[in-house]
């Protein structure tokens, strides 16, 4: 099964890119990323990570939380900075120290936990955090929560905010993630709204 698994990832990997038609020069990545930002091109992997696991353009993947398996096979695939949304309460549950075998994989461990509490709140600091871990990154970024609704939520603000796209555009990207709009927080806000400090409609493309 494990030999399954790594042989789909491998293929879906390759199959993302030439799907979304991005270039293998293109980078989201690093000081001096590139391009338009491609959609989302969801992967089966099961047994890999739970829920949800995407990719976008060529060096970004967005999931639920990845396995042991998961974290080995993208770093084989270039992986080098894993950015990790879940709280110490969550982490805890997890069957094994993915601070640790990330560090030991060789890759940069970036810890935001957030859950939309006063203690971890969903907010601009977490958007801006993850720009710079973003922009810093050498290779492809990992950004991963539970089942990938806060990371989608988070990607969709760092789209709006960091890559000047259409309010419409970036949560039409994230929905097909795990965006999930009919989850909301106190208030009937929506997580994305949080982390841009700010209503959708305020921020100027107007809202889907």
């Amino acid at each position: 099964m494990m030999h399954v698994n790594v042989m789909r990832l491998a293929c879906f990997a390759a199959m993302s890119t030439a799907t979304s038609g991005v270039c293998t020069a293109q980078r989201l990545t690093g000081p001096h990323s590139t391009g338009s930002v491609p959609a989302p091109v969801a992967l089966d992997t099961r047994g890999l990570f739970q829920e949800k696991f995407a990719r976008v353009g060529d060096d970004v993947f967005i999931s639920g939380q990845p396995t042991e398996q998961g974290l080995r096979e993208l770093r084989a695939q270039g992986v080098t900075t894993v950015v990790n949304l879940r709280s110490p309460p969550e982490m805890s549950r997890v069957p094994f120290d993915e601070a640790a075998l990330v560090k030991e994989l060789g890759m940069e461990y970036v810890y935001l936990p957030m859950r939309g509490t006063p203690e971890l709140p969903y907010s601009p600091a977490a958007v801006k955090s993850f720009a710079a871990a973003m922009s810093g990154a050498k290779g492809k970024v990992l950004l991963h929560c539970t089942i990938a609704w806060r990371a989608s939520h988070l990607w969709a603000a760092y789209l709006i905010q960091n890559r000047d796209v259409p309010v419409a555009t970036a949560l039409e990207q994230a929905r097909m993630i795990n965006l999930m709009d009919d989850m909301r927080m106190d208030g009937d806000r929506q997580p994305v709204e949080a982390f841009l400090g700010r209503a959708l409609a305020e921020v100027g493309h107007g809202k889907r």
